[in-house]
């Protein structure tokens, strides 16, 4: 029997990047395990080859279970940042192409498939320039514990000396500008920004097979279905993605010898020093992560957003009795 709930309204930018944030953090620490993982698979060409239980395994025995949780504060800050403005822009961009085909009497109002792509291209790349900060300094730090680690074993160091050493995200920002300047927290931003066709396809794939589906069924994507198609599109953008993802996470570890090289360049670098496979380290893991990082923010978001229109219709309900 078809669901007679009604259509959830989509023309409040703040509530949509409100439950954008929120679906982005309870899914990022879902999963963040994955993403460590996959990060160091990136940076550090010794684990690239490592298996991904006995990652997991090497990881725990070095740094205990909080090794695979390394960065997470800063992770979860930059998700919700990165997924309230990614949102807000998507939304404001989607409200402005439904005002355009309603003056100009357009049958339906749904986004065709190059609106889509605009509107993920608009918001990819505010929300690519306003974060980037946040993600150099979040890969600094899900990488630099397990740098530190390493060295300790090689010269046989105390423990001790590793645990004071452990970073903190402040810690890690003052260093990164103390050390190498503002412009360091803009590394890989051109990766990055080349990236944001990673959430166009996602989105665009999700939104047409959303709308296909709701034509047909005659009702709204249930948070069950809805799962299922963000992880078909993240996966399809993942995977076609990566090797800018690789890039992208060792220009935000680069030192001061590196830090002039540019996309292209380190490209070529890493394929002469790795061959083409070096553009893929740790894909397991990271389309892991990202699939189901995905599924569970489609899953939650609409969810949290009617919760966030009730909620707030109850707070402004008291507000006028008292």
């Amino acid at each position: 029997m078809a669901s007679t709930k009604p259509a959830i309204p989509q023309n409040d930018n703040v509530a949509h990047a409100l439950a954008g944030a929120g679906g982005g953090i309870l899914s990022m620490v879902l999963t963040y395990p994955l993403i460590t993982l996959s990060t160091r698979a990136q940076v550090e060409s010794k684990r690239a080859e490592t298996a991904f239980l006995a990652a997991v395994r090497q990881i725990v025995a070095r740094e205990g279970v909080a090794g695979l949780y390394a960065g997470l504060d800063s992770a979860v800050f930059g998700i919700s940042v990165t997924n309230f403005v990614y949102y807000y822009w998507y939304e404001w961009t989607r409200g402005s192409f439904e005002a355009a085909a309603t003056r100009t009497g357009r049958a339906s109002k749904k986004l065709t498939t190059i609106e889509a792509m605009i509107a993920g291209a608009i918001a990819g790349s505010a929300t690519v320039i306003l974060t980037n900060p946040i993600w150099v300094v979040n890969t600094r730090m899900t990488t630099r514990k397990g740098q530190l680690e390493e060295e300790q074993e090689k010269a046989g160091a105390d423990t001790a000396i590793v645990e004071k050493k452990k970073p903190t995200t402040i810690g890690t920002l003052m260093a990164l500008l103390r050390d190498e300047g503002p412009q360091a927290l803009f590394r890989g931003v051109v990766p990055a920004l080349v990236l944001v066709i990673n959430p166009i396809l996602q989105y665009t794939l999700f939104e047409q097979m959303k709308n296909a589906y709701e034509r047909r069924r005659k009702h709204n994507v249930t948070p069950t279905v809805a799962f299922f198609l963000g992880a078909i599109g993240k996966l399809f953008a993942t995977s076609i993605t990566y090797p800018y993802i690789t890039v992208k996470s060792q220009m935000h570890v680069a030192d001061d010898g590196q830090k002039r090289e540019g996309m292209t360049q380190a490209i070529r670098r890493v394929i002469k020093e790795e061959g083409y496979a070096g553009l893929y380290k740790g894909i397991g893991p990271k389309v892991t992560q990202s699939v189901l990082t995905a599924a569970f923010l489609f899953a939650f978001k609409d969810v949290l957003y009617e919760q966030t229109i009730k909620l707030r219709g109850s707070v402004a309900r008291k507000a006028i009795k008292a």
